[in-house]
């Protein structure tokens, strides 16, 4: 304990300035006017979230020293490494903590276990053990590091932590490269504070002044503190962000967890010897993923397993995905043909699909494939719905139905799912009969989700106009064919 009237060298929390402070001093000191909302086609996958970015701090400074509910140790599968961490929270906590330590009986890669904090100002200490990093286990590597970080934020949920202090998990002797290493860090305490952002008020980065630098360059493209900031910082995102969680997305794996140890999952799928290769030891938790060739071959004459059918679909789309991340698809974006807005009168997310600017003809179509894959991923998680302006196109900008029924059947099953409305806008009558045949024989579950809208008018009575960037075109094609719509909002530029 400090001496009587000594300062506290234990720093409060609480008195630390959040990511967003720091900016807004920023803005303030260079005199800069708020951004307005800028005009994209295209929105982060992590976007801009006042609410979330209070949360986050960002502090140069030992871990140990932070008055917050919990800190975070990096140690040892013994917990017994001595690190710059390590030796310092020991240090603090006092000698109660390695007898408490040594009652937990070690812990594994990946896992986070909890202990009082003792002396420390932090009530918890939660340790857990990061990877060791080879480059051709890297794989392994990234999935053990993103289970470091989030069976700490789970563990914090479950005890009713209100704040967590962070070290950085990789530590130099374990060689993980720290610049991917803060991509998972930072990554999976977004997608965490997403979903669970309602248990946690406070998260603090303890960084060090060698790796300062890093958070700061890469916590914009997580945490980014304005809409100027957020469509900065997308270009330099990385080509894997992992899923909804954060975690790594390895599409293609030779071996995959089955649901039920030692139990095939369709003992008529293999025989004789195929049988037996299938399952790794006597207690097989894996399976191979076996020949590809032959579940292709079952597939055509109607053999395989549902589950089987839909297992393959979802390395089919992660493959998709894959790519599109790593495609360049600037020259897509640039037609500004499929961009999000706001939010309808439900709360859904709108996405505008603009056909005029569609050159079907003059464009790769499998990159426009790509480019919705890849804008669409993060957006279809969540309920949503389409608003397809079908104003003033031609044979010039007609989307093929092969090309529309490869987009159905490529996407993955949470684009069907949670889309809960297509409104087709100033639809021909031509363009009705295309639509009905195409959800009537084509594909199926479609039909009732169209709503053909004559007008704007019709439109805003689901869509707030506010909610909405619309073409200039359209709002001119509206005003001549159905007259003019008076509102407050302005149609939005250069769309």
């Amino acid at each position: 304990m400090d001496p009587l009237g000594a300062p506290s060298q234990f720093v409060d929390v609480d008195s630390l300035p959040g990511w967003t402070d720091a900016y807004e001093a920023k803005q303030l000191d260079c005199h800069q006017s708020p951004v307005e909302k800028a005009q994209v086609d295209v929105r982060s996958p992590f976007p801009y979230r006042k609410d979330i970015n209070e949360k986050i701090i960002l502090w140069k400074g030992d871990v140990a020293l932070l008055n917050c509910t919990a800190i975070v140790n990096t140690s040892n599968e013994s917990l017994t490494d001595k690190n710059p961490v390590s030796e310092s929270i020991f240090m603090h906590a006092g000698p109660d903590l390695k007898d408490e330590l040594q009652k937990l009986k070690g812990c594994r890669t990946g896992e986070a276990k909890l202990t009082k904090g003792f002396n420390l100002a932090a009530r918890f200490i939660i340790h857990t053990v990061g990877p060791k990093y080879k480059s051709r286990y890297r794989t392994a590597a990234e999935s053990s590091l993103y289970s470091c970080y989030r069976n700490v934020l789970q563990l914090a949920k479950e005890q009713a932590m209100c704040s967590v202090g962070f070290c950085v998990i990789n530590s130099l002797k374990r060689c993980y490269p720290l610049e991917d290493a803060t991509h998972i860090a930072l990554r999976t305490v977004r997608r965490f504070l997403e979903v669970h952002g309602e248990t946690l008020e406070k998260v603090v980065f303890a960084v060090s002044e060698l790796e300062e630098a890093t958070y700061q360059k890469l916590l914009p493209l997580y945490f980014p503190r304005s809409l100027e900031e957020e469509i900065q910082s997308l270009p330099y995102l990385p080509a894997d962000i992992g899923n909804a969680e954060g975690e790594p997305v390895v599409p293609e794996r030779q071996i995959r967890i089955t649901e039920k140890p030692g139990v095939p999952d369709d003992a008529s799928d293999e025989e004789g010897l195929e049988a037996d290769l299938s399952f790794i030891g006597s207690h097989a938790f894996a399976r191979m993923e076996g020949d590809v060739d032959k579940q292709r071959r079952l597939i055509l004459q109607g053999q395989l397993s549902e589950a089987a059918l839909q297992k393959q679909h979802q390395r089919n789309y992660n493959r998709w995905l894959c790519q599109a991340r790593a495609e360049d698809l600037s020259d897509i974006a640039s037609l500004k043909a499929l961009y999000q807005t706001g939010v309808d009168n439900c709360g859904r997310t709108v996405m505008v699909v603009v056909g005029r600017n569609i050159p079907v003809t003059l464009i790769d179509m499998e990159k426009a494939l790509l480019y919705f894959i890849h804008v669409m991923d993060h957006i279809a998680v969540k309920e949503y719905v389409l608003v397809y302006f079908h104003t003033l196109t031609n044979d010039y900008n007609q989307l093929d139905s092969n090309f529309l029924k490869k987009l159905y059947d490529v996407v993955d099953a949470k684009y069907k799912r949670n889309l809960k409305a297509l409104y087709f806008v100033h639809p021909t009558f031509r363009s009705k009969v295309s639509a009905w045949f195409f959800t009537t024989f084509t594909v199926s579950g479609l039909k009732d989700k169209i709503h053909y809208v004559e007008s704007l008018q019709q439109l805003f009575t689901a869509i707030p106009p506010e909610q909405i960037d619309l073409p200039p075109f359209v709002l001119e094609y509206d005003a001549r064919e159905n007259g003019p719509y008076y509102s407050s909002y302005p149609p939005s530029p250069d769309l």
